[in-house]
């Protein structure tokens, strides 16, 4: 089969489009011929090494595919050749096709295309369980969402407001604001033109009652500072490339919390908390309160480049490779 191999950790340049063995079908798997995976920024980590789960060279990137079920192993109930599925996989996307367990996928929400719903899983899951499940997001309390426009940050937004949230959107360019403005977000604040920290004094002088942080880098600190009393610190990863310290004083005199958030380990740990997220958000999707914004889709010749976007962190909500 087709897919971009990852042969030695050594980051982008390492990678190449080539042939793979077709994944051996196990008893209690499933094979799945993938036609949209989204592109997200632990791919990155995974391909040098640095992600917190590492699967064996030589391996192919993509986390969250929608496909076709082709074939099920023997013992495989609940799914038969020819369902319409979206997959949470770890790796593996990247290619014509992929074995997994059955538990890693859920049917498909119809009249959906491929690249809409591999875009869907993970930007969504993530921030709810975030704001919902680690910070309590409540209605009428206000969302400081770092990184906005891009995959989590965008998800985030949407489902800040569906909660009945005051947002506050962090974005760094004219394309971004228009983006976050679209999704909901009652007030922006831009990076590249004012101090965080003095602009959100302006914005909320009481403070902010909930920070979603999937930068890290220079702006976590400013964002902690510009918590109220019980503000929560959510940390959900560091895309801004450098892991932040922040003073420990800070969280005594605000009465706050710095919460981890690490999706991936709540869906093995709470696996059925983790469905009825979904349901939820799958709900809201059909009602029009939150849908992924996909605005490219590459060919997996083009894979490559995905990922330099990303990590550049040029990309607008979801980047999708179409393999």
């Amino acid at each position: 089969m087709r897919a971009l191999i990852c042969s030695r950790l050594e980051g982008i340049d390492s990678l190449e489009v080539g042939e793979l063995p077709d994944p051996e079908l196990r008893p209690g798997t499933v094979r799945v011929e993938v036609g949209a995976a989204a592109v997200n920024f632990p791919d990155l980590l995974l391909i040098v090494g640095a992600y917190q789960e590492q699967p064996p060279l030589p391996f192919s990137p993509g986390m969250e595919i929608a496909g076709t079920v082709v074939e099920v192993g023997d013992g495989v109930e609940g799914f038969r050749p020819g369902d319409r599925v979206l997959g949470m996989i770890g790796h593996g996307g990247f290619a014509e096709q992929v074995v997994v367990a059955p538990d890693a996928l859920v049917p498909m929400p119809e009249d959906v295309a491929f690249e809409e719903a591999a875009a869907f899983p993970i930007a969504y899951g993530t921030s709810y369980h975030a704001l919902v499940d680690r910070a309590n997001l409540r209605a009428g309390e206000t969302l400081l969402v770092l990184g906005a426009a891009g995959g989590v940050g965008l998800a985030a937004v949407q489902i800040g407001k569906a909660l009945g949230a005051k947002v506050v959107a962090a974005v760094s360019s004219d394309e971004k604001q228009q983006v976050v403005t679209g999704a909901g977000a009652d007030v922006v604040i831009r990076y590249d033109r004012h101090d965080l920290r003095e602009a959100m004094r302006e914005v909320a002088p009481d403070g902010v009652d909930v920070v979603y942080d999937p930068v890290g880098g220079d702006v976590t600190e400013p964002a902690f500072r510009s918590l109220g009393w019980g503000g929560r610190h959510l940390v959900i990863g560091f895309a801004g490339g450098s892991i932040p310290k922040v003073a420990a004083n800070l969280a005594l005199l605000k009465g706050a919390s710095l919460v981890g958030v690490f999706w991936g380990r709540f869906t093995r740990e709470e696996p059925e908390r983790n469905r009825a997220n979904i349901t939820t958000l799958f709900e809201w999707w059909k009602e029009g309160k939150v849908a992924p914004l996909v605005s490219e889709v590459y060919p997996l010749e083009k894979s490559i480049d995905a990922l330099r976007k990303i990590g550049g962190r040029g990309a607008i909500g979801r980047l999708v490779v179409r393999p």
